[in-house]
């Protein structure tokens, strides 16, 4: 059975340097995929069973963490005193860890920038460290939400800090930053539309290569990804705020930012998920869902939206395609199931106390699906009707997405990071 929809892995493959790097949010591909068929489905409970190591973190917050080669980066903040004040912009850290071991190598700070953020609904360290980073194997490449960006070298040295402006976000910065090329991609949707832009900085300074202005889009906490269509990259990104808007899912040439397709659409906290020839997005806010076919020019909505969904309930997390299939978890630990070809549902069933649904699933090369954070998590067998293969629980429960390199997953906790490994 075809797990992956053949498009995607082969995106994964052609991005992976290798296959035990996770370099950004959701994976190489960014959709959520691994090739790997060796991890493990039972972890934590009472006797931390195949816990390979914890570290504790230096303060708090839920990006997700990346992996290259021997070492694993996370972004966090921390107040003095440890409590979070609204009045104060918290230290801003990189720290990255020994993926063998878990022994700490570096913690390096960021200089904060300009936006003092006063809305801490947005979860673990009020929402300031709420990107993951990304690498490219030479240099860490960080997006605080004080309105900042910078690049680490592997030993934690500084290159370049840059101040992303304007900065009229809605309530934080949730969107990661993607690499293509010699640019760092960052989606800036804004509350005031006239700000809205994606942009692309040079990954030599952080200086600006170019620009493209979306005044008809929503603000977005979603990030974009990059996909291959007919063996030329698209750039897809969602950004509606809590409607739907005519240009909310629109595709561009990441090489230049040239608009290529764009269509109705709803969504502005998850990323889209694209397998077996669509892109799927929703709306994440409680609306209703979008597949489309992304080989057209223009305006697609009248010709090649293939089916949306009724309304749902909130999913703060990325939905993803495994083989014909693409599964959503909602708030409430509801898990949906529905076919690629007419988005028909075919299952429907509660993940009960589930830790997280901000969390984005990953796919294993036998179609396992990964609901997993630093609370209760869920190992599920895919396919039309999914089948329950272990619950875990770390007790540390943080809405972060787990990392996954060389049959080991990594997930951040609230207090620690841990490796999962099976103990031979």
């Amino acid at each position: 059975m075809r797990m992956i929809g053949t498009a995607a892995l082969l995106w994964v493959l052609s991005t992976a340097a290798r296959a035990d790097e996770w370099p950004q949010f959701r994976g190489p591909s960014g959709l959520g995929y691994t090739s790997e068929k060796n991890l493990p489905l039972k972890w934590g409970g009472e006797k931390g069973e195949n816990i390979a190591w914890k570290s504790p973190l230096i303060g708090e917050g839920h990006a997700s963490p990346i992996v290259w080669g021997d070492r694993v980066f996370v972004c966090t903040v921390r107040w003095a005193g440890g409590k979070p004040d609204a009045s104060v912009i918290p230290e801003h850290h990189v720290a990255c860890y020994a993926a063998a071991d878990g022994k700490q190598l570096w913690d390096r700070s960021v200089d904060p920038g300009p936006w003092r953020r006063e809305d801490f609904r947005s979860g673990p360290g009020g929402g300031y460290a709420a990107p993951t980073p990304v690498t490219d194997g030479k240099q860490v490449f960080v997006v605080f939400g004080s309105s900042v960006m910078a690049a680490l070298d592997f030993e934690g040295k500084v290159a370049w800090r840059q101040e992303i402006k304007p900065h009229t976000f809605d309530v934080t910065i949730g969107s990661s930053p993607v690499l293509f090329g010699d640019t760092i991609i960052m989606l800036c949707a804004m509350a005031k539309a006239s700000d809205s832009r994606l942009v692309a900085f040079a990954k030599a300074d952080g200086a600006l290569k170019w620009e493209t202005k979306l005044p008809k889009t929503g603000f977005a906490h979603s990030t974009p990804i990059l996909i291959d269509v007919k063996g030329k990259p698209q750039l897809i990104i969602i950004a509606s705020g809590m409607g739907s808007k005519d240009e909310a899912l629109q595709s561009f040439d990441p090489a230049d930012g040239r608009r290529l397709w764009w269509c109705k659409a709803a969504g502005d906290a998850s990323s889209p998920a694209y397998g077996s020839g669509i892109v799927y997005t929703d709306s994440g806010r409680g609306g209703s869902g979008t597949a489309v076919d992304p080989t057209g020019e223009g305006d697609v909505t009248a010709t090649h939206v293939k089916w949306t969904s009724g309304s749902m309930p909130e999913s703060i997390g990325s939905p993803i395609i495994v083989g014909e299939h693409v599964v959503r978890l909602h708030s409430g630990g509801v898990v949906k199931v529905w076919k690629v070809a007419d988005g028909m549902e075919t299952d429907k069933q509660r993940l009960e106390g589930v830790g997280s649904s901000w969390a984005s699933p990953i796919a294993d090369g036998d179609g396992r699906l990964y609901f997993a954070s630093g609370g209760k998590s869920y190992v599920l067998q895919s396919g039309p009707q999914l089948k329950v293969l272990a619950v875990n629980d770390l007790r540390d429960p943080n809405h972060a997405s787990p990392a996954v390199s060389n049959g080991r997953l990594f997930i951040m906790g609230l207090k620690n990071l841990y490796c999962i490994a099976e103990k031979k």
